[in-house]
């Protein structure tokens, strides 16, 4: 499978990058960064990266099989929504859509507005559309901020079908 990453401006893109960096080796992975994910990495990470809206992932005809938008910004969660493609991770998305390839969005905000639950009930009217923030569980029983992260990541895994063993599961 190919699987593309996408990674806005909202808190947590060291989320996304780890979702990366786990993604199996069986599948073809690819990572695409906006603006402001680099500035929060800047702050986060010391990781500079670019976007490129000429990039492979930006057609249909590339071929990605699965799209995760983890953490999404609520100005990306809109433009998607809105079907607004000033960027590659807004194609990306806008293609995942049109092609009916599975797309898995991350808003990364507390509380939501009306506003961002309408964008995302428009979203997972959409049968390939899941709309899966970043909650955590206690059925897991997790004792550090690595726990969680592995919990939300292997959740995601399991909505794309990627097989993992990322965390202890319900008994």
């Amino acid at each position: 499978m190919k699987i593309l990453v996408c990674i806005s401006g909202a808190s947590g893109v060291n989320l996304g990058l780890k979702l990366y960096n786990l993604i199996p080796s069986e599948h073809e992975r690819f990572l695409v960064l906006s603006e402001n994910a680099k500035t929060v990495f800047e702050k986060e990470e010391n990781i500079f990266l670019n976007n490129d809206i000429a990039a492979a992932p930006a057609s249909g005809s590339f071929g990605i099989d699965i799209t995760f938008v983890v953490p999404c910004s609520m100005n990306t969660l809109a433009k998607i929504a809105l079907g607004i493609t000033d960027n590659l991770i807004t194609r990306s998305a806008q293609v995942a859509i049109k092609e009916k390839k599975k797309l898995i969005i991350a808003p990364r905000e507390m509380p939501f507005s009306e506003i961002y639950l309408e964008h995302m009930l428009k979203l997972s009217r959409f049968q390939n559309v899941i709309i899966a923030p970043p909650v955590l569980a206690y059925y897991n029983n997790p004792k550090s901020i690595e726990d969680i992260e592995m919990f939300m990541i292997g959740k995601w895994f399991d909505l794309a079908g990627i097989e993992n063993n990322l965390f202890k599961r319900w008994k």
